[in-house]
């Protein structure tokens, strides 16, 4: 979640506010785990607010807390440690990776696409190959067998069933 801030950050060393919903997504994933899914080691498997589940406007109307202020604090401390923990790796990746970043994104600038085959050229640390060129209609159409299409220059209006059958003848 957090791969576009850290691409500001390390290829154009500047931070916008872009990557906000990534922060605010990651948090509130980050904070299930803590108090919904029992991820939490400090706090183990138990669940620490309990939803209502009225929704007005998108948003949870009640919510009770059933915690103490101190497990709040937890709470939030839990949250923290898993959002910079996560950060930390994604940069680490990013970081390791960045001759692999500028090679897709010099593939990207040259060609626009991109397939599997480039990308696992890039990812093995060698050039890129071309792009495979695209495959026209009539080299797809041959290779899987007798075609019914006739070819005009005007445009032709989908055939109905009964009128293929009598092309095909």
């Amino acid at each position: 979640m957090f791969g576009g801030r850290i691409a500001e950050e390390v290829f154009m060393h500047r931070i916008t506010t872009g990557a906000s919903n990534d922060f605010e997504r990651a948090t509130e994933l980050a904070r299930q785990m803590v108090t919904q899914w029992g991820m939490s080691d400090k706090l183990g498997p138990m669940v620490y607010g309990e939803n209502e589940g009225e929704v007005f406007l998108g948003r949870s109307v009640t919510t009770h807390k059933n915690m103490s202020e101190k497990t709040m604090q937890t709470v939030d401390a839990e949250v923290r440690r898993i959002v910079d923990e996560q950060y930390a790796i994604a940069r680490k990746l990013i970081e390791e990776n960045k001759d692999k970043i500028e090679a897709m994104t010099q593939a990207l600038l040259e060609w626009e696409t991109i397939d599997s085959d480039q990308i696992n050229d890039i990812m093995d640390g060698r050039p890129p190959r071309p792009p495979k060129p695209p495959q026209s209609m009539s080299s797809t159409a041959a290779s899987e067998g007798p075609s019914t299409a006739v070819k005009t220059d005007e445009p032709k209006e989908p055939a109905a069933p009964q009128e293929i059958a009598k092309e095909a003848d």
